[in-house]
């Protein structure tokens, strides 16, 4: 298992000697050590990055786009080894990191695609003076920062799109997950990506490593996923350099189900919205607020579903639902749901952490949960689902949409055009109708308001890591 950090398509120590424990959230072992990258380590990279870039930019987008559509393959091939791997320092069931690791390999296979596809334009100016040649070349460097609750799609999501359009990048990825990330950069060199174009530097000091790379004159993009609170920081420090940045930031999820909704079918939106990938995502439902003609049977269906989540190592067979990432998230979560508690919300199931090795968090549904509340108000990133009553129906969008955040909602209604309406009326990026799964690559993956800047995915996602040149001419 590759341990060192990626600078220059060479693997090396890092410059502090240093390591990184890596530990099994289900289990509380250390499962490797690797490299810590120094901020020294971090502009290496970036040298390489941008010594790499200018011959990169020249190769033929047909060329790049078949290396692109070889890297789909290498990790489609690859999908058990990385499953394993991210099963192991993440914690997520096996089959969720399979189902990880086919939806951040579709990144290269759809990016392939449009890198042969970013488009021109040449029109006549409106004087008939001149004409008018638009383009978009890359825009150089783009450092890259990725979380730990996808290990392999959120790097993906990002670098097959960058690479794709010319540019080289330098890679973060989390300290609790960084085996995939250098995992994915060894098998994509072996799918053909030159050296130098994608180097990963994972380290313990986070803000170090940031400082030195947002500085570096190479350097011309950040794209961060992360919590908002961190990406207000980092907009800030990245505004010194004016650099260009997407930012893919948190969500709390509003999941209204109105009282002609097909119950069977909320509910089973329900049980995706919330607890896929051990309900550790920033697209997950986060309040379900649900018509008072219909919340008692909503409440005992979406209950037994829940009861029947079988918590445990993600390698076990039948579970569907893994540790989350650390002790602290756990802390975290039980502190909301004790507050909602102490407020009066009624306890349907679980709300007690596990006790022994691993960081377990039980499936726990929590109803009459007041709106203002902080359980309501906090993005959860944890297997609980608080329910709120509401009768009328302006009333559930006005509190939907009472929040900074704004990257999902979900409804559920049989009424299609009470459906549109209401998605309409929703401040967020994304929108579930009668379904509760969002995210594709050919869609535009992204928030409004505070939850983030910029999109991934669709045609739009590639023209993020481009710039956009006129040129004047005349003949």
């Amino acid at each position: 298992m590759t341990t060192e950090l990626l600078i220059g398509g060479s693997w090396r120590e890092g410059s502090s000697g240093r390591r990184i424990a890596v530990v099994d959230p289900a289990t509380e072992a250390t499962i490797a050590e690797i490299a810590d990258g120094t901020p020294d380590d971090a502009l290496a990279a970036c040298d390489a990055a941008a010594s790499a870039q200018v011959a990169w930019a020249a190769t033929p987008p047909r060329e790049r786009s078949e290396i692109l559509r070889n890297c789909w393959a290498t990790l489609i091939d690859h999908t058990d080894e990385l499953a394993s791997i991210i099963v192991r320092e993440h914690g997520k069931p096996l089959a969720d990191a399979r189902g990880e690791v086919a939806y951040g390999a579709e990144f290269f296979r759809w990016n392939a695609e449009e890198t042969v596809r970013i488009r021109g334009e040449i029109a006549l100016a409106p004087s008939g003076a001149n004409r008018m040649i638009v383009h978009h070349p890359p825009i150089g460097v783009v450092a890259m920062i990725t979380p730990w609750n996808f290990p392999a799609a959120m790097i993906t999501r990002k670098l097959a799109p960058a690479i794709g359009a010319g540019n080289t990048v330098v890679i973060k990825p989390p300290k609790e997950t960084p085996l995939t990330a250098l995992r994915i950069a060894e098998l994509l060199g072996e799918a053909g990506v030159p050296p130098g174009v994608v180097n990963v530097v994972p380290t313990s000091r986070s803000a170090d490593w940031f400082e030195a790379v947002v500085d570096h004159r190479a350097v011309r993009m950040l794209s961060f996923t992360g919590s908002t609170e961190v990406g207000r920081v980092l907009l800030r420090r990245a505004a010194d350099r004016v650099l260009k940045t997407v930012m893919e930031l948190g969500g709390n999820a509003p999941f209204i189900v109105f009282d002609d909704a097909d119950l069977d079918r909320a509910v089973e939106g329900a049980m995706i919205a919330k607890m896929r990938h051990s309900a550790e995502t920033c697209t997950a439902a986060n309040r379900f607020y649900v018509e008072a003609g219909v919340v008692d049977e909503f409440a005992e269906r979406l209950t037994a579903a829940m009861a029947a989540v079988n918590v445990g190592n993600g390698f076990d067979d039948g579970v569907t639902c893994g540790p989350m990432i650390n002790r602290n998230a756990v802390a975290d979560i039980d502190s909301l749901v004790r507050s909602a508690l102490m407020d009066g919300a009624k306890l349907l199931l679980g709300g007690e952490p596990s006790s022994g090795a691993g960081y377990f968090y039980p499936a726990t549904v929590i109803r009459d949960v007041e709106h203002g509340s902080r359980l309501a108000a906090s993005e959860i990133f944890g297997p609980v689902a608080p329910i709120i009553s509401f009768t009328d129906h302006a009333d559930a969008i006005r509190m939907a949409n009472d929040t900074e955040m704004g990257l999902t909602g979900y409804v559920y209604t049989r009424d299609l055009a009470k459906g549109l309406r209401t998605a309409e009326r929703l401040e967020a990026g994304m929108v579930g109708l009668n379904r509760g799964a969002v995210s594709d690559p050919a869609a535009p993956f992204g928030g409004m308001k505070q939850s983030g800047l910029g999109r991934e995915g669709s045609t739009e996602g590639i023209y993020e890591f481009c710039e956009t040149q006129y040129i004047a001419t005349d003949w």
